[in-house]
């Protein structure tokens, strides 16, 4: 690289590394406030999720940061008669905007990096140790109350004590498959709550079960239970995952709807031959179909996920390729402003259209891999009239 190009690189990268360090701060004390109300986390918790909110504010907090950057080098340069001075000289403006698009196409694959792995990492370690803190509030609950339900689950749970996470003479009441009230009662019993299940497990030690309407009882001896957790727990985003796993999930969403149609064609011709045409618009029918509809949601979703992973990590270069020559357009202009011009459309504009477009590709309206790089397209053109403008005069 030239000298100059050096020199603005240098500049670029400096006040970018500072606005970057103190928006992702602001930021990170913004998720973690949320994170203790959503999930009643202790000071204990907070500090222990800490290092991994940051890599899930990055790619939210850099491509805003470096348009701020960009206004600000290239806006001072300006205002300083720099550019007017490298012009005189021979050196064009394209020239001068190439730190800005050389650091925007480095941001632009760190971000994806951040995105497609740095954050589902993060989001693990997360849901790990907000499953922990869950668990130590079960278990405080029951130690202090001795008694837990869930009446939407059908399950409860009650103990006489509780020492070294072991339930002491516990009593669990649940309904089995066939909505059956089912009672088992254990001298010993381990709770260990799986996330990839999404099960409470429990480990049972010289259990006896019985049935409702029944006096007898089952010796059941050392035996196994599984809960399903609370609908918040274990739920992972589809932003959440990486791309590997996303594409595992669209195959096994796929499958799932050729399952659920070969299903659905058997039972309605099952149905027209017994001459059952109620059944037709039964529930077995309707949950089938209910099924196979969600798999088409998820698909799309999961397919959503990837064009927009791929577009909004190009929004840094895309974001410097506007900022840099409207600044230079700016040039007697005080930063700050010449930054609120450039990013107040870009709020109005860009992130509405962008959300537009995930929604109608979750929809299946529009095709999720043209229809997310529209936002990106608008700055392009945008930025495209701004730098010939600047590059003529």
């Amino acid at each position: 690289m030239k000298l100059l190009q050096r020199y603005i690189f240098g500049e670029l990268v400096r006040v970018f590394s500072l606005l970057v360090v103190v928006l992702t701060i602001m930021l990170v004390f913004v998720g973690l406030f949320r994170e203790a109300t959503e999930r009643g986390l202790g000071m204990v918790q907070i500090l222990q999720i800490m290092p991994f909110v940051v890599p899930s504010m990055l790619p939210f907090t850099i491509p805003a940061t470096l348009l701020l950057a960009v206004c600000v080098v290239y806006g001072r340069i300006s205002g300083d008669l720099e550019v007017i001075a490298a012009k005189a000289a021979g050196v064009s403006a394209n020239q001068l905007l190439a730190p800005a698009f050389l650091l925007g196409a480095i941001l632009t694959v760190g971000s994806f990096g951040l995105t497609n792995f740095a954050i589902p990492w993060a989001v693990d370690n997360i849901e790990r140790i907000v499953t922990q803190a869950i668990e130590d509030i079960f278990l405080d609950v029951l130690t202090s109350q001795h008694h837990y339900s869930d009446a939407n689950k059908g399950y409860s749970i009650t103990v006489h004590d509780v020492r070294n996470r072991t339930l002491i003479d516990a009593t669990f009441q649940y309904r089995a498959s066939n909505h059956q009230q089912i009672s088992v009662r254990a001298r010993e019993a381990r709770i260990r709550f799986d996330l990839e299940r999404k099960e409470i497990r429990l480990t049972l030690k010289d259990a006896q079960g019985s049935r409702a309407g029944s006096d007898s009882e089952a010796e059941l001896g050392r035996t196994e239970l599984s809960f399903p957790l609370p609908e918040q727990i274990g739920k992972a985003k589809a932003r959440h995952l990486t791309l590997s796993t996303l594409k595992t999930r669209i195959a096994e969403s796929i499958e799932l709807q050729k399952t659920k149609d070969v299903q659905v064609n058997q039972e309605a011709i099952a149905m027209l031959l017994t001459g059952d045409f109620s059944e037709l618009t039964g529930a077995s029918m309707a949950k089938m179909m209910h099924e196979k509809k969600k798999a088409l949601e998820d698909e799309r979703r999961f397919r959503a996920e990837i064009y927009s992973r791929f577009s909004m990590s190009a929004s840094c270069l895309f974001f410097a390729f506007v900022g840099g020559p409207f600044s230079m357009f700016q040039a007697r202009r005080q930063f700050i402003t010449s930054f609120i011009m450039c990013f107040l459309p870009i709020l109005l504009v860009y992130y509405p259209v962008m959300f537009l477009m995930m929604n109608l590709s979750k929809n299946g309206t529009v095709d999720p891999w043209w229809a997310m790089w529209i936002p990106n397209l608008i700055l392009g053109v945008v930025g495209m009239i701004v730098l010939r403008k600047v590059v003529q005069h």
